[in-house]
């Protein structure tokens, strides 16, 4: 059976673009998901911009390895930014043959939120982009019903983060009764059935936010390897046949122990396994 999945830049954000695509090609991924907007106000950013020497040299990896830009990310929609901000990401993701504009929504006024995220979806099919909205546990928008519902009419998707999903209490039955097609692509993981007591890193890569809750120290550095936890990912996987998985697992400690090949390896690896189960092979 030929399985290919992508690799989240979540997974290795300390490489660059143009490493990570390397690295991923090395591991076996077949695309990438590559940060053009930094989802904490401490990060740092690369210098990944429409006509940058970076996104150029991207482009070429890209080429020379055969590995995609599925999508680009991580795009907050406060209440506040507007076309100013996102329109050099799009121009970026154009660039990178990106399809998909992760966007997280972290306005609490869902009627804007809807109104923006609309403008948003209008902008970008012009490069070929759809945004698709996260629903993340400790956002505004934390469940997929609310993304479904902010999505409808407005040309955007959902991006199923499986960590987030779990930990706001996500049900199968809740992706069965997702709009056919809705669900752009699925950020696979996995966990324990309830979040750890976590040790406040020192530093995170790219110079993420350390503060905030486990829940939130869990998704940008303690994520477990497909099939080493108990979410139930292949009935995930059955219930959204076909969606493009891109495997987003941070790490920072196994990085430091093992390097980023050994984790991106082990990370190939196991979702292969995953994927060619009798319990989910067939549904991609």
């Amino acid at each position: 059976m030929d399985v290919t999945f992508g690799l989240a830049h979540l997974s290795a954000l300390h490489l660059d673009p143009p490493s990570l695509v390397t690295a991923a090609s090395e591991a076996g991924f077949a695309a990438v998901g590559v940060r053009v907007f930094p989802a904490t106000g401490t990060e740092a950013r690369y210098p990944i911009a429409a006509g940058a020497p970076m996104t150029a040299e991207t482009v070429r990896r890209c080429r020379s390895t055969g590995v995609s830009v599925l999508d680009v990310e991580a795009f907050t929609l406060d209440g506040a930014r507007g076309p100013a901000e996102w329109m050099p990401a799009l121009e970026a993701g154009a660039e990178l043959g990106a399809r998909v504009l992760n966007v997280i929504g972290g306005d609490p006024d869902s009627s804007r939120l809807q109104d923006t995220l609309a403008v948003l979806a209008a902008d970008a099919s012009r490069f070929g982009i759809r945004p698709c909205l996260e629903p993340i546990s400790y956002q505004c928008v934390d469940t997929v019903a609310k993304a479904a519902r902010l999505a409808e009419g407005t040309g955007a998707g959902i991006m199923l983060d499986v960590l987030h999903f779990v930990r706001a209490g996500g049900t199968v039955a809740d992706l069965e009764a997702l709009p056919t097609g809705v669900v752009e692509v699925i950020q696979l993981c996995d966990g324990p059935a309830t979040v750890p007591d976590l040790p406040t890193p020192t530093e995170l890569p790219l110079g993420q936010s350390v503060d905030g809750s486990s829940r939130q120290i869990e998704s940008r550095a303690h994520r477990l390897t497909p099939g080493s936890g108990v979410f139930p990912l292949s009935d995930i996987l059955r219930a959204l046949p076909n969606v493009p998985i891109s495997v987003e697992v941070p790490s920072a400690a196994r990085v430091a122990r093992e390097g980023a090949g050994a984790h991106l390896k082990d990370l190939h690896r196991a979702t292969t396994t995953l994927l060619t189960s009798p319990d989910t092979a067939g549904v991609r």
